[in-house]
């Protein structure tokens, strides 16, 4: 089986989004809890994937992460 690299996927665990992002997973679970209904958030189960682009332009706009 094939692995997509990182930068192509379309989600991304919590874990995968620190590695890409250089942010704690620490962090990325806080800004989760902040941003509960947010667009970049999807639920599968109790697991936490990010929409890797969506999450790109909210950086965009962030001033302070």
């Amino acid at each position: 089986m094939n692995e997509i690299p990182i930068w192509k996927r379309y989600i991304l665990t919590i874990a995968e989004a620190a590695v890409y992002y250089h942010i704690g997973e620490n962090k990325l679970r806080a800004i989760v809890d902040e941003h509960v209904n947010a667009d970049f958030i999807i639920m599968n189960g109790n697991r936490i994937l990010i929409k890797r682009e969506r999450f790109e332009a909210f950086l965009d706009e962030a001033t302070v992460v």
